[in-house]
């Protein structure tokens, strides 16, 4: 198991920053309705939700987009578990995520029952099962087993953290995959878009959230 910690520093603003890839957790405008605006309607959520839903994501982070879509889950009347498995290679601590997430009030009810149900690795509740994979998703994300309706892909910045977003992980991504499942980034960059359809989805440019034009939807064919 991958014993190797999220390195922060923070914003005045409370908004934790990668030290490893200088990078921000989540927008300085406002995260949650970037989470909203990138991964719910790039994955047209909640429309899409039924029992037995399975969410995937390269990069747990703070835990805020697992949070914002167990929170719609719920509001949308579903009583059964929403399914949500995270690949994360420098996890963050409890503490740490509970200071980064006091930033989304609204949200307050579901942070406080998943802090206390949380061992650092899964979370299992009545209307929501949790299970983050610790280490690097290129070695990781080969050897799981099952394969999810919807993608939040959200890495750093391709820029700033290239190894998440190489066409052969973007081919694991598509492996794992139901057939008409989609995915969905904040990134437009022409190299992430190419290893998606190289890999099998049909990728869209769409409006991106504040000060980013563009972000890519994707649906595997």
């Amino acid at each position: 198991m991958n014993d190797q910690r999220a390195e922060l520093s923070w914003t005045e603003a409370g908004v934790p920053v990668s030290e490893r890839f200088d990078d921000p957790y989540f927008s300085l405008q406002n995260g949650l309705e970037e989470t909203r605006h990138v991964f719910l309607s790039g994955n047209d959520l909640p429309g899409r939700f039924a029992p037995g839903f399975h969410i995937a994501e390269l990069g747990f982070g703070t835990g805020l987009n697992m949070l914002t879509v167990w929170s719609e889950w719920e509001r949308s009347g579903q009583t059964t578990p929403l399914h949500f498995t995270s690949f994360e290679a420098f996890p963050m601590e409890q503490a740490e995520m509970a200071r980064a997430l006091a930033a989304f009030p609204e949200i307050a009810p579901w942070t406080d029952r998943f802090l206390n149900g949380w061992d650092g690795q899964c979370c299992k509740l009545d209307t929501l099962h949790l299970n983050v994979i610790h280490g690097d998703a290129r070695e990781t994300l080969g050897a799981w087993t099952a394969q999810a309706d919807a993608w939040f892909l959200d890495g750093f910045s391709p820029a700033r953290n290239p190894e998440l977003w190489q066409p052969d992980l973007m081919a694991q991504v598509a492996k794992h995959t139901r057939i008409g499942g989609t995915a969905a980034t904040y990134t437009a960059a022409g190299f992430v878009r190419r290893g998606l359809e190289d890999a099998g989805f049909s990728v869209t440019r769409t409006q991106g959230y504040g000060r980013k034009r563009h972000m890519t939807r994707a649906v595997k064919a």
